[in-house]
C-alpha cells in the first residue's frame, strides 16, 4: 500500500480528520488529528483509527501502523 491510500482509508473513517501517513509500503506511521478523539483515552483513540483500516489488516495488504491519535488542542499544544 502507498502512504497515500493509508491516509484516504483513515479520512473515510473519521470524516473531518488531519491525516498525514508517512511509511515504506509494509510499516506506515499516521498522525490523526480530530475533533472526535475529544475527551476518549488514548487506547480508544488508537482503536478509532484501526478500525478505519481492519480489513486491510486482516488481509494482510497492510502490515503495521504507527498510530498517534490527538484532538486539535493537543496538536497545536
Amino acid at each position: 500500500m502507498e502512504p497515500e491510500a493509508v491516509a484516504a482509508l483513515i479520512r473515510a473513517g473519521l470524516p473531518g480528520a488531519e491525516v498525514s501517513v508517512t511509511g515504506d509500503g509494509a510499516h506506515f506511521e499516521a498522525v490523526v488529528v480530530s475533533n472526535a478523539f475529544d475527551g476518549l483515552t488514548p487506547i480508544k483513540k488508537q482503536r478509532m483509527v484501526m478500525d478505519t483500516v481492519k480489513p486491510q489488516i486482516a488481509s494482510g495488504e497492510l502490515h503495521a501502523l504507527s498510530i498517534k491519535a490527538l484532538t486539535p488542542s493537543q496538536a497545536s499544544g
